[in-house]
């Protein structure tokens, strides 16, 4: 079976990773709109747009036969609209991260962060309110600097501590237990966010987005495929296509 995975830029490889090691043997094409890169600020009438055409792509080009959007802006938009135009299962990764984030807080003090479009859907709060069967506290933040930051490969640098500290601190002193990562970018600034907020409970919707795909009898056979399509050269591509696509060797192809 082909299963094709996109993202607005890198980040998204993170879930492709996570999907590749969990079935080695299901092919996988991952789309990174990289031109068009970060999606968190524009309209939900683009968003819905340029997701169409990601998908478009995978099941016209690549035979995807099901669709897994590791981007939460796109998820928090185009799941079903996807789904109802291409007639194939559709996994986002929005309720993943929820149900995680619900499991794991002990207070029900749950903070979210994520871009703009992802803050002002309402998608994370929405979810899991309807999910808890307890009052929670919901405190969210929209954090658009890290997805710069992250495409530019400056991870571990001075500047990401100081974005960490400036989206992150107000969040700290609300007294919340989880930190729900709402973009698949923002893992790959968890270690600075540890290290400066040890006392976070970290969901991380790439972690996690398995257990969904197990749940829908997702059929695991073919023969190991692996393509990363991204729409134009990204700075951080090279050096990505090895840190995350590792023990799952892939090609590389730039449709710019």
């Amino acid at each position: 079976m082909a299963i094709g995975v996109f993202d607005s830029g890198i980040g998204g490889l993170t879930v492709f990773k996570s999907i590749a090691e969990h079935f080695p043997a299901l092919d996988i094409y991952y789309l990174g709109d990289t031109a068009r890169v970060p999606y968190g600020g524009k309209s939900r009438e683009t968003i819905i747009s340029y997701s169409l055409e990601c998908a478009e792509y995978l099941i016209t080009k690549c035979g995807a036969e099901a669709i897994v959007i590791a981007c939460n802006t796109a998820s928090s938009y185009a799941v079903d609209i996807i789904s109802e135009k291409f007639h194939v299962p559709v996994t986002g990764v929005v309720l993943p991260g929820a149900e995680q984030a619900l499991r794991v807080s002990k207070k029900g003090k749950i903070g979210v962060i994520g871009t703009r479009a992802t803050i002002r859907s309402g998608s994370y709060r929405a979810a899991l309110e309807t999910m808890s069967e307890i009052e929670l506290d919901i405190y969210e933040n929209a954090c658009p600097l890290f997805v710069p930051i992250v495409e530019e490969m400056m991870t571990e640098s001075p500047i990401a501590e100081l974005a960490v500290k400036m989206y992150l601190e107000e969040l700290s002193k609300k007294g919340i237990d989880t930190l729900v990562l709402g973009c698949t970018h923002y893992p790959l600034l968890k270690n600075t966010i540890t290290r400066l907020y040890p006392q976070f409970s970290i969901v991380d919707s790439s972690e996690v987005i398995i257990e969904h795909l197990i749940r829908s009898g997702l059929n695991t056979s073919g023969k190991s495929v692996r393509k990363l399509f991204f729409t134009d050269e990204s700075p951080a591509m090279e050096i990505l296509r090895n840190e995350l696509a590792s023990g799952a060797p892939a090609e590389i192809i730039s449709l710019g």
